[in-house]
């Protein structure tokens, strides 16, 4: 399933940055322009996932292989060619190492921004308390502005409210709707976060690195420990929560220019 995308850069080092769950491609445009003024020499390619965006809907049993499977065609379709260097944030981070273990030949190296390849405990799930809200709203609203507040009613933020609503189209009677099946996306969520993607890290000569924030919880020190024995660096940024992207973007661009 070929995926919506854009692309920066002209050059020949195949890079591939990849969004966390409920978002699309355009989350990590901030981090590709920056990344392509240092390093010209690299070619970007910023996939909304399948799913996500304006991509198509997952079809019925997705898994994290299929979502892979998405990335890898897509990038050939558009022309990247050559082992592709993965980036990937939360989701993007586990689909990046599924696609290492679905085609080890396609991938060059794995870089997780804040996510650990172990299933995700509940109760440390993020997404998943945002997805449970995002499942009592309704289809449609009258504007933005009321799905936004319905959204806070629930106790999300304004920020998170307001990210979310980036999701919304227009409908033809002049309100909104949501652009993904929020259904299909539930149902991919739980397959993403219980599977055990540790074989992609420890597997022999996987270049695999991962950076965390040291205000979020989804890599532990159990994890870094793990990773560090597999001969997979990890690296904390101070003060950052989850997305680390946001948080601490050029000291993260700094880590990501090293050799």
């Amino acid at each position: 399933m070929l995926l919506e995308s854009f692309q920066l850069g002209e050059g020949d080092v195949p890079t591939v940055l990849l969004h966390g769950f409920l978002g699309s491609g355009r989350n990590l445009r901030s981090l590709a322009v920056a990344w392509s003024q240092a390093e010209p020499q690299r070619r970007f390619l910023l996939p909304d996932l399948t799913g996500h965006g304006s991509s198509p809907t997952p079809p019925p049993g997705a898994t994290l292989e299929t979502v892979a499977r998405d990335v890898l065609e897509t990038a050939r379709a558009k022309g990247f060619t050559g082992p592709l260097a993965l980036v990937g944030h939360s989701l993007g981070g586990r689909v990046s190492l599924a696609a290492s273990l679905v085609s080890p030949s396609e991938v060059s190296s794995v870089t997780l921004l804040d996510i650990a390849p172990g299933p995700v405990p509940v109760d440390l799930s993020e997404s998943g308390m945002v997805l449970n809200v995002l499942l009592q709203a309704p289809e449609t609203a009258s504007s933005r502005r009321e799905m936004k507040a319905g959204l806070m009613s629930h106790e999300l933020s304004e920020g998170l409210a307001d990210w979310l609503v980036m999701n919304l189209v227009s409908t033809p009677e002049g309100g909104v709707r949501w652009r993904f099946d929020r259904q299909a996306l539930a149902r991919l969520h739980q397959q993403v976060n219980g599977a055990d993607l540790w074989a992609a890290v420890e597997r022999p000569g996987a270049k695999v690195r991962c950076i965390r924030g040291s205000r979020s919880r989804y890599v532990s020190d159990a994890d870094v420990a793990r990773m560090e024995a597999a001969n997979c660096p990890v690296e904390t940024l101070p003060g950052a929560g989850h997305f680390v992207h946001v948080d601490a973007a050029e000291p993260l661009l700094r880590w990501l220019l090293r050799p």
